[in-house]
């Protein structure tokens, strides 16, 4: 991340004091939600894809802030509703919003965050931009359920599962990368790099976070361990187990899936039989094969700083720990 918040830590700043000013509202518990969510962490990458793409595409005025910041307030709604469909307690190590104010007060928050995001895209003035982000937030929704669907499944396949990672997850950085390209009135070949560059780097990234749901501490994740296959998602690590393991494994794995509360012990025993299958390298494995995509997508753009910097985010992705 270091190269990047060199080129647009500043900008950076300015997304964060944007978004506080884009939560003003007459009603206080929306704004004392959406602060406390902001103010918990992580990493901003999808505002930082945005402002690095429409950098490399050569754009300069002062629509990139704003626009960063109708990105983060797509993330925090969907962050909001996540949680309360996952159960949630933790997130980024902290209380969930859901645990400190309930289920309703973070749904209707996360309401207003969605509704206010588009009121936003509306006053950038670009069609194209809101085409894009307007078809991002259906394909998340239509992701969301997806994934519902699949709960439980222990025949996903690994095909199945990509698809619901695209729509939930890569979908929204794909958009800020090509949001940011249009900002910048790149070719269409380049527009459609960069959003290709997002999609891939968002699959990356979500397979790192399945793995980090079994091997990391709740210190270094920020969520409870295990707590995908306690709510029975089937993550590709557990995929690419169940197609290698035995009969009898297979039936220990689906009892624990089943199952409204995992215990400890269950969880050792269904991430030791992970580990023996090599679920925990193939998912490392896969998460590079899409970073080296990434690579290939900024083929089209001239070495530059910017570029650098986007190439060293994508590595980012495969080396985090939370």
């Amino acid at each position: 991340m270091q190269s990047a918040l060199n080129i647009i830590g500043e900008d950076l700043t300015l997304v964060e004091q944007q978004f506080r000013k884009d939560l003003q509202s007459d009603v206080p518990l929306i704004r004392k939600v959406g602060e406390y969510v902001l103010s918990s962490g992580g990493k901003r990458v999808r505002p930082a894809l945005l402002l690095l793409a429409a950098r490399l595409c050569g754009y300069t005025a002062d629509k990139a802030v704003p626009l960063a910041s109708v990105i983060e307030f797509i993330h925090t709604a969907t962050l909001l509703h996540d949680d309360v469909v996952d159960s949630a307690t933790l997130r980024r190590g902290l209380a969930s919003a859901n645990t400190l104010w309930g289920n309703e007060a973070s749904v209707l928050v996360g309401d207003f965050l969605f509704s206010k995001s588009f009121s936003l895209m509306v006053r950038v003035g670009s069609l194209d931009i809101l085409r894009v982000l307007s078809d991002a937030t259906t394909v998340i929704a239509e992701g969301e359920v997806m994934q519902l669907l699949c709960t439980g499944e222990i025949d996903l396949t690994e095909e199945r599962y990509i698809n619901v990672v695209r729509s939930k997850t890569a979908i929204l950085m794909s958009a800020a990368c090509e949001a940011g390209a249009i900002l910048g009135a790149a070719q269409q070949s380049q527009q459609r790099a960069l959003a290709d560059f997002g999609m891939d780097l968002g699959i990356a990234f979500q397979l790192m976070d399945d793995i980090l749901d079994y091997v990391a501490t709740e210190e270094e994740f920020g969520k409870s361990i295990g707590h995908d296959l306690e709510e029975g998602k089937i993550t590709l690590p557990l995929i690419y187990t169940l197609r290698l393991c035995s009969d009898s494994e297979r039936t220990v794995i689906a009892a624990v899936v089943e199952q409204d509360e995992m215990s400890l012990d269950d969880f050792r025993t269904v991430s030791g039989i992970v580990r023996q299958y090599g679920g925990i390298a193939y998912t490392i494995e896969t998460a590079r094969f899409y970073i080296d995509r990434c690579k290939g997508h900024l083929g089209l753009f001239a070495p530059s700083p910017v570029r650098d910097a986007l190439l060293s985010l994508s590595e980012y992705v495969v080396t985090r720990s939370k």
